[in-house]
This record gives C-alpha cells, structure tokens and sequence, in this order.
C-alpha cells in the first residue's frame, strides 16, 4: 500500500472513528442519566435505612429503658432503706464526737500547734521542755483531729440526705416516666414499620434502574472495543507512515553529506578555505575510516 493509500486509509478510518465516538458518547450519556436517578434512589434507600436503623435502636433503648424502670422501681426503696440506716449509724457516731469535742475550736487549736512548733524551732530547749513540748502539740492534734472527723462526718450527712431525697424523687417519677416510655416504643415501632414498606419499594425501583444502566454502559463498552481496534490501525498506518518518511529523510541527508563532501574534497585540492560544516563532515569521515 503506497503512502497516499495509508493516508487516505486513515482519514476513513477517524471518519468512522467519529460516528462511533459519537454514538459512544451518547450511550455514555443514557448511561450517566440512568446511574443518576439510580444513585438517588440509592440514596433514598439508604436514607431510610439508616432511619429505620435509628427508629430501630431508639425503640429499642426505650425497651430497655422501661425494663430498667421497672427494676429501678423495686430497688429504690431497698436503697433508701440501706441509706436512712447508715444516716443513722452516721449520726450517732456524730452525737458521741461532739460529746468529746474539745472547747477550743479548730482555728485556735491550729495556732497553738503552730505556736508550739515555733517554740520549738527557734529556741533553744532543755531535753524536758523540748519533751513538754511535744506532748502537748500530740494532744492539741489528737483535740484538732476530732474537730476535722465531726466537719468530715456532717458532710457525708450532707450526701445521703441529698442521696436519699434524690432517690425519693426518683421513686415518684418512675411510674409516669415508664408509662411514657412504652407509649413512644410504640409509635416509633409504627414509624419504622412505615420505613420499611417504603424502603422496599424504592429499591425495587432502584434495581430496575441499576439494571438498564448495565445494559447500556455495556452498549458503550462495545463502541469503545471497536474505537480502540480502530485506533490500533490508524497507529500503524501512522508508525509505516513515519518509517517511510524517516527513510527518505535518511536518503536524502546521506545525498547531501556526499555531495558536500565531495564538494569540499575539490575545495581542499584547489587549496580553498572549508566552512565549519564541510571540515566537520570530512572529519567525520576520516574517523569513520579510521575505526
């Protein structure tokens, strides 16, 4: 096939290359069109699912919460029982300490303590005064240590009554709150079954959806194969094209090379001064000679 046949070849070639990129195209289209209503669909399935998970689970935790109640109900009073018991024990420990509280209150124990180590520190003692010394500051401890339990104890009265009104009140709650409770489980349970039916309607759209854009996309696949064939083709013709062309470029410099060389041989011979291209090729060719 002669140069001007490959030519000619590959302008029908793209000729039809174009139809098929045109009807590729357009089925590329059909089938983006179709994977978008598809993927909304998709979306909305998964849309719902993930209400219905939710409805699932809060109708669930509500279940579990009205179990909870209900349980909570009958340990409630076990615990306020267990708590007024140890109020008790805690203020009957509480009425034999202030029986013992010392009459100094526990800022002038502290100073004294203080005073005592003072003393101590800076001041030079006999073995017995030092002895004295430290025998009180154990006894003003052992008075200030009383004063700390007595404060210690009262706050912890402090917690279990704010502990046991607390539970009271959660006593009188759990009724109301368990009713509550089972009434929402039950409308959240008719909102899911709602979900649901929804959801299987929607998919069953979405997989007709799905399916027609397989189809087509597999229409479009086929359009490229043929493309891509085509392509191949015209890659050849092109590369025999570019062959032949280089071996005419190849001929035709190797023609010129000589006809310079030869025309600086002459030059040289009639003792005439050579260009830098003409020198360069006879150099090239007395290396050439050489190896």
């Amino acid at each position: 096939m002669s140069r001007e046949e490959k030519t000619r070849k590959i302008k029908e070639l793209n000729q039809k290359l174009s139809a098929l990129k045109k009807e590729r195209d357009k089925l590329n289209a059909e089938a983006e069109t179709l994977m978008e209503k598809r993927n909304k669909l998709n979306e909305r399935v998964k849309i719902l699912s993930l209400e219905i998970r939710e409805l699932r689970k809060e109708r669930d935790k509500l279940n579990e919460k009205v179990k909870e109640l209900k349980q909570l109900r009958e340990r409630t009073k076990a615990e306020i029982l267990e708590k007024i018991e140890e109020l008790k024990k805690l203020r009957r420990e509480i009425k034999v300490l202030v029986a013992k509280k010392p009459s100094k209150s526990l800022q002038t124990l502290k100073r004294e303590v203080e005073k005592i180590e003072w003393e101590i520190q800076t001041n030079p003692l006999s073995l017995q005064e030092e002895r004295e010394f430290i025998e009180r500051v154990k006894k003003l401890e052992a008075q200030v240590k009383i004063h700390e339990k007595i404060k210690r104890l009262r706050e912890k009265r402090l917690e279990l009554q704010a502990e046991i009104e607390a539970l009271r009140e959660k006593s009188r709650n759990y009724h109301e709150e368990l009713t509550e409770r089972a009434e929402e489980s039950q409308r959240l349970h008719e909102r899911m079954l709602e979900r649901i039916k929804e959801m299987k309607k929607v998919k069953t759209e979405a997989d007709g959806m799905h399916q027609n854009f397989l189809k087509t996309r597999e229409k479009a696949r086929a359009k490229n194969s043929e493309m891509a064939a085509i392509l191949n083709q015209i890659k050849k013709l092109r590369q025999e094209i570019r062959k032949e062309e280089e071996k005419e470029r190849k001929k035709s410099e190797e023609a010129l090379r000589k006809k310079i060389e030869k025309h600086a041989e002459e030059k040289l011979k009639r003792g005439e001064k050579l260009t830098w291209e003409e020198f360069k090729i006879l150099t090239e060719k007395d290396a050439g000679k050489q190896d």
